[in-house]
């Protein structure tokens, strides 16, 4: 029998999934942060800008341990699992899964397509979208091959990279690395300045990462991560379905991870943050990020068993169910906040000030959840989404 068409309702969502996805969204801006207020490099090498001393160092070095490519890799093993999610869920109610799939996907780059050279060079829609309709062929794969397949596509970019660090040494990298002082003060300057200005600098490095960047190194990484997230989904790991015991696991292996990440910064601090040793110190958090992932995964799982409707949990889920509309409020702010449109302060900033601006977002963001999800049944993008996905508009306010 064929259901009325239309997105997954509230009561069917599962919790601790949306949990997750809450706290991916609030942990990738920790990151996302420091290409907000700095020059690009420093995502690569923080030491290039910016005070890295003292409070200023630690809060860099808590936000590369437990943040860099952390949460970026569960938000990405997320939509893989959404993938196979929003499938079944189509297929069940008798509607065309991969018409719609491919839908969604096309409207999602075409608003990532205008993030991206709009607002922020640093927009993550557009490699989600090419690699969701890439991947989708791998759909009838059992959870074992989808999660070998994943391996297989993790190996690629670490392979590059140890291959150029062997051959090539610190030049395969160096411009990167350490860019010309001149360079750094123009893009400061490019930032404080207009928003006609700003696309100086946003297109070009839009467009390089979603051509060059996104061969060579997103497309590897990020399929990956969706297909373990595939195979975590078919296993039952992300909805919550397996073992305490595997939970636990998981949060072991989280802390197996950290490790790896410490002994990656002891590694470049002992090289005095030199080109040559960056390739094989970056290798450190790329695979210890999964295990930090895992870890977290481990973490909220646990949690949402534990108080499925305490008051954590049920925030978390609000951010969660409304991902799509809190990744796109994370750049207005921002961009408002430091470029110069706004009010100016990009290369301005401090560490610790960059920390204190995202717990100020965090609390807009978690209020603004809660009290939406009162009286609405979707954020106002997901909204759009949905309403251009299955062309009609869908239903937006809860019944009273």
């Amino acid at each position: 029998m064929t259901r009325d068409a239309g997105p997954t309702p509230p009561s069917e969502r599962i919790v601790s999934l949306d949990a997750l996805r809450g706290l991916a969204l609030l942990g990738i801006l920790v990151i996302n942060v420091w290409v907000f207020t700095m020059p690009e490099a420093t995502l690569l090498n923080p030491t290039v800008y910016g005070d890295f001393t003292g409070a200023n160092y630690w809060a860099w070095f808590a936000g590369h341990v437990f943040g860099q490519s952390k949460f970026i890799t569960l938000f990405s093993a997320l939509f893989g699992a959404g993938i196979l999610l929003f499938l079944d869920s189509k297929a069940e109610k008798g509607q065309p899964a991969v018409r719609l799939h491919y839908r969604r996907t096309a409207i999602l780059i075409a608003i990532g397509l205008m993030h991206a050279y709009l607002l922020w060079y640093g927009d993550i829609l557009v490699a989600y979208g090419v690699t969701g309709l890439v991947l989708i062929v791998f759909r009838d794969l059992e959870a074992k091959q989808l999660a070998a397949l994943g391996g297989l596509f993790l190996l690629f970019v670490p392979t590059m990279e140890l291959l150029a660090a062997v051959t090539l040494g610190g030049d395969a990298i160096a411009g990167q690395w350490a860019p010309a002082e001149a360079a750094l003060r123009q893009e400061v300057a490019t930032y404080r300045g207009g928003w006609l200005e700003q696309l100086d600098h946003r297109v070009p490095s839009s467009f390089q990462r979603q051509t060059t960047g996104y061969i060579g190194s997103t497309f590897w990484r990020v399929g990956g991560i969706m297909l373990l997230g595939m195979a975590l989904y078919r296993w039952g790991v992300l909805t919550g379905e397996r073992s305490t015991r595997l939970y636990r696991r998981l949060v072991a292996g989280g802390v197996v991870g950290v490790g790896i990440v410490v002994a990656g910064v002891a590694y470049i601090e002992a090289n005095d943050w030199s080109a040559d040793a960056a390739l094989y110190w970056r290798q450190f958090n790329y695979w210890g990020s999964l295990l930090v992932a895992g870890g977290y995964l481990g973490l909220v799982t646990l949690f949402a068993r534990w108080r499925p409707n305490g008051p954590v949990t049920r925030a978390l889920a609000a951010v969660g169910r409304t991902a799509f509309t809190n990744y796109l409020l994370q750049t207005v702010i921002a961009t408002t906040v430091f470029y110069g449109h706004g009010l100016g302060l990009f290369g301005s900033v401090s560490r610790v000030e960059q920390l204190g601006f995202v717990v100020a977002v965090w609390a807009v963001q978690v209020v603004l959840s809660v009290l939406w999800l009162r009286y609405f049944r979707f954020g106002p993008v997901e909204w759009v989404w949905r309403t251009l996905t299955y062309g009609e508009p869908q239903p937006m306010r809860k019944p009273e």
